[in-house]
């Protein structure tokens, strides 16, 4: 029996042995079985989104519980969901909520954001009968929509985690909303080639051991957006104890001594249940590869106690700033091969085109370097984990606004939108610190100020 077998094996057994001691996995290995679980509810999910008729859905969620469905909507074609995942102020403010249905995913149903988000459409539509919820059992979110009367609360299997959700509720009741086939996803994800995902994640990981630590998965520019989904799965799965693939999605090939190169080959959208079951198989082989738990993220929660402290120690503090036209001098003379960087835009919405060509230019610059590039505090609940547990190989540029936002009262909050996306980058900041990562911070009007 080859390794890839065996590993499939111990895999599909539900075997917590596979990785260190420790581990989380016996609580979060629900994701194997859950396409068989979730194919018996098809009918139920298309009825149910059947009977809402409001002409835009918004979707409150961060991470695991917001990438899974932005992928689903763009696959869609259709802009009726809306992706809430930022407490940007400008992206906020622009939501258009007069006929709108809220969805609120939360696993844990504490999550910070999303609990000022809700706070914020609330106030505005205090209509029980719009909202619907996804969490799991016995959590906050759980409670309050049952109290206020919810128009549904999906309650989610516990021994999920959030970044292998996308086939359980949370991926596929906004896929359902979207008007997309949930039950082909379920099926397309049952018939899965489960030794090819295994094979995929053991050469993902031995490649990294090796020094080609760079995943880079070249997507095709109709699902680009699966890029989002894959690099939180990849990044905060294996970030940690110095050790970690460092995702870069891109729509172009990439190539260099320290890439390993992947593509991603989708027809229909509904072989995107395939996919998702695929990159979650290979991924939790990778970890095994690693040594390392694929399922807890030990950073992300220390940057969530900087940002609860910086918000505690009202006002913030003033950070250092540089100059945004110097940008690839100040990474040209700290980068050292096998680095990247990773771009930190702590920006509206709307910029994708804008950022991906400072992407690549920064790329071109610094002679094919891997760079990376991400909305805050939306990668917070993704590849922050990379940043801070895995290798010391990032080169942070923070992006902040130079001109602030109008101010975006919270409800029930004693801070606005403004002052919150501000503590969360700048806890973030302390914590890059705190981990010795080189760090600058730039503020800009135009993001394509960086040069």
């Amino acid at each position: 029996m080859s390794q890839s077998d065996s590993l499939l094996e111990r895999l599909l057994a539900a075997d917590a042995g596979l990785w260190p001691e420790g581990n989380v996995a016996p609580s979060r290995l629900g994701w194997l079985e859950v396409p068989k679980r979730m194919r018996a509810e098809a009918d139920d999910l298309h009825h149910w989104a059947s009977t809402i008729d409001a002409s835009t859905i918004v979707l409150l969620g961060m991470g695991g519980s917001s990438l899974g469905p932005e992928v689903l909507r763009a696959a869609a074609g259709t802009d009726r969901l809306v992706v809430l995942d930022t407490t940007e102020p400008r992206t906020v403010a622009s939501l258009d909520l007069d006929d709108a249905f809220f969805l609120v995913s939360s696993k844990s149903g504490t999550t910070f954001e999303v609990k000022a988000l809700l706070s914020y459409c609330w106030q505005r539509v205090p209509d029980a009968g719009r909202y619907a919820a996804i969490t799991d059992p016995d959590t906050a979110l759980a409670e309050l929509a049952e109290e206020a009367g919810f128009n549904r609360l999906f309650l989610n299997p516990a021994d999920i985690g959030g970044r292998y959700s996308v086939l359980s509720y949370f991926g596929l009741v906004p896929a359902a909303l979207c008007g997309l086939d949930v039950g082909a996803l379920c099926d397309s994800a049952i018939g899965a080639d489960r030794e090819e995902a295994v094979e995929l994640g053991v050469k993902m990981g031995e490649a990294a051991l090796e020094g080609r630590d760079k995943v880079t998965v070249v997507v095709p520019e109709r699902y680009s957006a699966f890029g989002l989904w894959v690099e939180q799965l990849i990044a905060e799965s294996t970030g940690k104890q110095g050790k970690g693939c460092v995702p870069v999605p891109t729509t172009e090939r990439e190539d260099g001594p320290d890439r390993h190169m992947i593509t991603l080959d989708v027809g229909d959208p509904t072989e995107l249940g395939a996919e998702f079951l695929r990159w979650e198989l290979a991924t939790a082989s990778t970890g095994h590869v690693l040594g390392i738990d694929p399922f807890d993220q030990p950073d992300v929660a220390e940057t969530k106690a900087n940002v609860a402290k910086v918000l505690n120690d009202l006002p913030l503090d003033d950070v250092v700033s540089h100059d945004p036209s110097t940008v690839s001098e100040w990474l040209g003379e700290r980068s050292r091969p096998g680095d990247y960087v990773s771009i930190q835009a702590y920006l509206p919405y709307g910029q994708d085109d804008a950022l991906e060509r400072v992407r690549r230019s920064l790329r071109d610059k610094l002679g094919g370097m891997a760079v990376t590039v991400g909305y805050g505090p939306r990668f917070l609940h993704s590849t922050g984990q990379l940043h801070k547990g895995g290798p010391n190989t990032v080169l942070a540029v923070q992006v902040v606004p130079r001109t602030p936002a109008p101010s975006i009262p919270i409800p029930w909050f004693r801070y606005d939108f403004n002052t919150m996306v501000a503590a969360q980058a700048l806890g973030d900041y302390r914590t890059l610190h705190d981990h010795e990562r080189r760090v600058m911070r730039v503020c800009v009007d135009d993001i394509e100020e960086l040069r």
